[in-house]
């Protein structure tokens, strides 16, 4: 497989892992990217920027996972024409996809700059941590413009096969932030505001690296200038496709952001350690992770191609091989979260608020093989809609309901609260599986 890969040819299980694997290396450097923020401040800063840090990048993340999923309509629409050889179509779709964005990203950078205070407000940030918060919301959200191109660069990468350009522009933005982490926190001892200043930073220098790394391919669609404007079909077709999985990761993010405030109210102590836990859990998840985004590309490819038993197969052998590398991650993360967690922090009391927290996340490491893998399969079958609705469900009638119902309880710990995940994961894979067998039985059934 080239760089431009062709997901529909080979062997199934040799051929998705040849491309999840550079997806997986990707998503860990981009945990990196973000850890590195709270490592560096967590080692050389106080617990107020360590707080700040832990809120302002969980609302960062939650912006990020939009835009990636809305996204997700480019990979789509680019895999689905690539596959059947419309070379021009692909370029379209590339090209509405860009435009779309580029309005996206004025709106979500005006948001942020604007808006930082009240979004610390909303999130209940500690008194002692409020103005940290606030400084890395708004610094971060001036780089908003960065972020959204990086990710449609990613689903340009991803639609066309290749995995692995978006690992090397990772590498160079994870080690232009480390050192900007470094120089800033460490140095000049700036906190929370030289970790957001080293964060967009390394954005831009990725989004210029991707640009020039793009123009320098043979790529497999049409592409000029004036393919970047608003064309309706294109355009509505992505937000079609893509719009629902924003949306499911909108609501999910803030069903995490919402718990996150919820724990706040405990103290800047806990508001930290969950903060902590979250970062280690974006490495524990990371197999999942990369299988999901490596899951919609291959499907959406084969079933561009005609090849939807193909597709179904990859599915089966993405469950497997994630779920060995979960029952490993869910003994790790149980037994051991307090090291995992101390990477971030020197402080014992936030590692230990950490560590109670990661082992709700040990018992989801078991889980969210089945529901990542089927979550990448429907949104290469372009039912958008359906993962919105499962992850809606999880998320506002499992997990927040949970969470709050326990915080409410005298000597509640943060492991009773973090049990709204897994229990949520559960009923998700359940919507899931009875999807799934629904569109067999509908496919069986028809003439």
């Amino acid at each position: 497989m080239t760089q431009t890969g062709n997901l529909t040819e080979g062997k199934i299980f040799t051929t998705l892992i040849k491309f999840a694997v550079p997806v997986f290396f990707t998503l860990f450097l981009q945990a990196l990217y973000g850890g590195v923020d709270l490592l560096i401040v967590g080692q050389f800063a106080e617990t107020a920027d360590v707080s700040g840090v832990a809120t302002g990048s969980m609302l960062l993340s939650t912006v990020t996972n939009v835009t990636t999923g809305l996204s997700m309509g480019i990979t789509i629409l680019v895999g689905e024409r690539i596959g059947r050889g419309d070379r021009n179509g692909a370029g379209r779709a590339i090209g509405g996809g860009i435009f779309l964005f580029a309005v996206f990203g004025v709106v979500l950078t005006l948001v942020m700059l604007f808006g930082a205070e009240t979004l610390a407000s909303l999130l209940h940030a500690p008194e002692e941590a409020f103005a940290e918060t606030v400084m890395y919301i708004r610094i971060c959200g001036g780089g908003s413009l960065f972020i959204v191109a990086y990710n449609v660069l990613g689903a340009i990468f991803r639609g066309i096969g290749d995995a692995k350009t978006p690992l090397v522009t990772v590498l160079i933005a994870c080690v232009i932030n480390i050192l900007g982490d470094l120089l800033l926190v460490e140095v000049f001892q700036l906190g929370a505001a030289g970790a957001a200043i080293a964060t967009v930073a390394a954005q831009a220098v990725s989004v210029i690296v991707s640009l020039f790394l793009i123009r320098s391919k043979k790529l497999p669609f049409d592409f000029s200038g004036k393919y970047v404007r608003y064309t309706k079909e294109v355009v509505n077709t992505e937000i079609k496709l893509g719009a629902p999985v924003s949306l499911q990761e909108l609501l999910v993010g803030i069903s995490f952001l919402v718990i996150q405030t919820i724990v706040n109210t405990f103290g800047v102590v806990d508001s930290a350690g969950v903060g902590v836990a979250e970062k280690v859990c974006v490495f524990i998840m990371l197999v999942p992770s990369a299988y999901m985004q490596s899951m919609c590309a291959f499907v959406a490819q084969n079933r561009g191609a005609g090849n939807p038993r193909r597709a179904k197969k990859a599915l089966g052998y993405g469950v497997a091989s994630a779920f060995v590398v979960g029952v490993i991650m869910c003994f790790v993360t149980f037994l051991h979260g307090d090291l995992l967690s101390s990477v971030f922090s020197k402080d014992p009391d936030v590692i230990a608020a950490s560590h109670s927290y990661l082992k709700a996340y040990a018992i989801d490491c078991l889980l969210t093989p089945f529901l990542f893998c089927f979550t990448g399969y429907f949104n290469g079958c372009e039912k958008t809609f359906f993962v919105m609705l499962q992850g809606i469900i999880g998320a506002f009638c499992v997990r927040i309901p949970v969470a709050w119902m326990i915080s409410r309880m005298a000597g509640a710990t943060l492991f009773q609260i973090g049990l709204g995940t897994p229990a949520s994961s559960l009923v998700q894979i359940i919507l899931c599986v009875g999807m799934f067998l629904f569109l067999e039985k509908r496919k069986a059934g028809s003439p």
